[in-house]
């Protein structure tokens, strides 16, 4: 299960799973473009980036940044369903 943490001002959405029994969290990142979509997958806590097909090295470089700095957040989600699980909403 996937779900929607945030999106950007230019579209691009950051989703990210439960909290897998072995602690890792999938941070799946995508942007549309015109024919489709750019994207991106990151595991956490590691920081693992296994795919990007797409973004530039400065987008990637500025997704990095964003995901090492959500990432606390994004970790504390992830075990509490989400962020709409998470407030009650």
């Amino acid at each position: 299960m996937m779900y929607e943490y945030m999106t950007l001002d230019d579209e691009t959405t950051i989703a990210h799973s439960e909290m897998k029994k072995d602690g890792t969290v999938k941070v799946y990142i995508e942007k549309p473009v015109e024919g489709g979509f750019h994207h991106a997958t990151c595991f956490l806590p590691k920081y693992d980036w296994v795919e990007n097909e797409g973004f530039s090295d400065s987008e990637i470089e500025a997704l990095k940044k964003f995901v090492e700095n959500n990432a606390h957040l994004i970790i504390e989600l992830s075990q509490k369903g989400g962020f709409l699980n998470a407030s009650g909403f």
